[in-house]
């Protein structure tokens, strides 16, 4: 019972954990959750708990955590497709590995807080300008109201550093979380480049779909003067799709 996907590549190389590659075929007929001995609940292959890349059981802290995972394997065909159980991967991640670096975890959180994408706006075209302006100023806004994160905007990439202060407290709230939450806010920091906007994903304050528009404020601009090709849209949308997951990810811990 320890065919489950492998941990994010990224994660994984970063952490220095490696996988075999394998083509696993479904072995299970009926996927349920139940509560576990241990406490939290289980995601159960036809009444058994399957183990993580380093065997431990999959375990989450919340049913519909649990559930969420579960439906990714009630939802795979005769091979399982790895690519298509991010839940899967954020949960194995939590149990495996974020225990074991929260500190380095949480460190490269508050990075982002250092140099967060909703700080550097364009110098010019004007129109880019103002929409950057009025679309990150909220959420700076309330980034300082709702979790005391007060960042200075400026123009241009020159970097600017950020106040000691406002990057200590991204990461104490890191800090502060469990491995799980931990998890989904250090896999949204990178996607959005930008701990504002994954903050504001894990406290409920905004949608994952509309956080990821968000991010790629100028991205979005260059593609509306010169247009988008059938690739960098699939890029797209599986990014998007991944944001939205998150979002979901932190409802269902609750």
């Amino acid at each position: 019972m320890s065919h489950i996907p492998p941990l994010d590549p990224i994660v994984a190389a970063r952490k220095g954990f490696r996988e075999v590659q394998e083509t696993v075929r479904r072995f299970w007929s009926d996927v349920t959750v139940g509560s576990h001995s241990d406490g939290g609940w289980a995601v159960l292959l036809d009444g058994r708990t399957p183990k993580t890349p380093a065997k431990a059981p999959l375990v989450l802290p919340t049913e519909a955590a649990a559930r969420l995972v579960a439906d990714e394997w009630a939802a795979q065909g005769e091979i399982v497709e790895p690519s298509t159980m991010p839940a899967t991967r954020l949960a194995s991640t939590a149990i495996d590995r974020i225990g074991q670096a929260r500190e380095a975890v949480a460190d490269e959180i508050a990075a982002y807080a250092g140099s967060d994408v909703v700080c550097y706006l364009a110098e010019h075209p004007t129109p880019l300008v103002e929409r950057q302006t009025r679309e990150w100023g909220p959420w700076r806004d309330w980034a300082a109201r709702e979790m005391g994160v007060i960042l200075t905007p400026v123009s241009g990439i020159v970097h600017q550093p950020q106040s000691p202060e406002a990057v200590a407290r991204v990461k104490a709230h890191a800090l502060s979380l469990d491995d799980f939450r931990l998890t989904g806010l250090a896999t949204a920091v990178p996607l959005f480049g930008s701990a504002v906007l994954a903050l504001a994903v894990e406290q409920g304050a905004l949608e994952g779909g509309v956080a990821f528009g968000l991010s790629r404020i100028d991205e979005q601009f260059q593609e509306e003067q010169w247009g988008v090709d059938a690739e960098a849209a699939e890029r797209t949308e599986a990014r998007r799709a991944e944001a939205e997951l998150l979002q979901r990810w932190f409802e269902a811990l609750g």
